[in-house]
């Protein structure tokens, strides 16, 4: 493995030799893209890394810039509704989407063009929302990744009054109005007075980052779920974690899980791995908020070596 890049350059800034672009969808919408090409002509491999609910990929260019530096080609795009994608809500801060499959049908689409001209071996990497989205596209034979690796993945929402009744008052709720409106007003979630930062990471300075990109450009803010989306969100978990499809997922899997994690549900998440036959998990204790990567270093450190030695498996199995 190499060493850790330093983590400084590419924090606050994109770096020069990356490209933001539009890719346009199925049904239309011109979603924002990243691609940072290795410097080798001979690169290790492709990785394709998606963010969760309302996230960009600037968010995550200081642990980007390590695999780049490795020799892995990066890209990413920002999910329709939320970052530099359009959004689907009158709102323009509010998180919506009409269907999760959707999103499946983006990335799909998406890897097939990808992947026909990325060298080998390819990577789906996802956080949060994202690693929910990678799993059930892999899970429906959407995509099918040389190897996977599932930070923190949503695969069961907390809320308040449990899943079940928390899927239940959000579908009553959302008929009694227009569905795309904010579920609540702000933080990450309802009823909690923990700070959003406590919620994502226990690094002040890797939190600021977020807002530094914010105060750039604030079309780039995604605020709270939409009713709708909260709908969708616990329907999709609901539906992956009862999916017999996920026994039939052959792809080496890495899953990093947060045990302490209060955004998603590190139980679902560990259920999830156990019906997987090719997963290795990696577990965080207290140390750990949700923002697995963008924690202080020695946990942020660990995932990161982690996550090497898993893309070093795949590189000498390709040979």
């Amino acid at each position: 493995m190499l060493p850790m890049a330093d983590p400084h350059p590419y924090r606050r800034a994109l770096p020069p030799d990356a490209t933001l672009g539009r890719w346009s969808t199925r049904d239309g919408h011109a979603l924002r893209t990243f691609e940072w090409s290795a410097a080798s002509d001979t690169p290790r491999g492709s990785i394709l890394f998606q963010g969760g609910r309302g996230d960009i990929v600037e968010k995550y260019l200081e642990t980007l810039a390590h695999w780049h530096d490795a020799g892995w080609n990066v890209t990413a795009f920002d999910w329709r509704g939320q970052g530099g994608s359009p959004r689907l809500s009158a709102a323009p801060n509010v998180g919506h989407v009409a269907d999760f499959a959707e999103f499946i049908d983006d990335i799909a689409d998406f890897w097939s063009l990808w992947a026909a001209r990325a060298p080998g071996p390819r990577v789906a990497m996802g956080h949060s929302m994202g690693g929910h989205l990678v799993l059930r596209a892999m899970a429906e034979r959407r995509i099918v990744p040389d190897g996977a690796v599932l930070v923190a993945p949503m695969l069961g929402l907390h809320a308040p009054i449990g899943p079940r009744f928390g899927e239940a008052l959000a579908r009553v709720v959302a008929r009694l109005g227009n569905p795309a409106r904010p579920a609540w007003k702000g933080n990450e979630r309802p009823a909690t007075r923990t700070s959003r930062q406590a919620l994502l990471t226990h690094d002040a300075t890797r939190y600021a980052d977020e807002a530094h990109w914010h105060g750039s450009d604030p079309a780039l803010v995604t605020g709270p779920p939409s009713w709708n989306w909260l709908v969708q969100g616990f329907a999709s978990t609901r539906a992956l974690r009862a999916s017999p499809a996920l026994a039939q997922v052959r792809t080496p899997v890495l899953m990093l899980v947060a045990e302490a994690d209060q955004l998603v549900d590190p139980r679902a998440a560990l259920a999830v791995a156990a019906k997987l036959p090719a997963c290795r998990v990696v577990r965080f204790g207290a140390e750990s908020a949700h923002e697995i990567l963008r924690e202080a270093d020695p946990v942020r450190d660990r995932a990161v070596g982690e996550i090497d030695a898993f893309l070093d498996s795949l590189a000498q199995a390709r040979g």
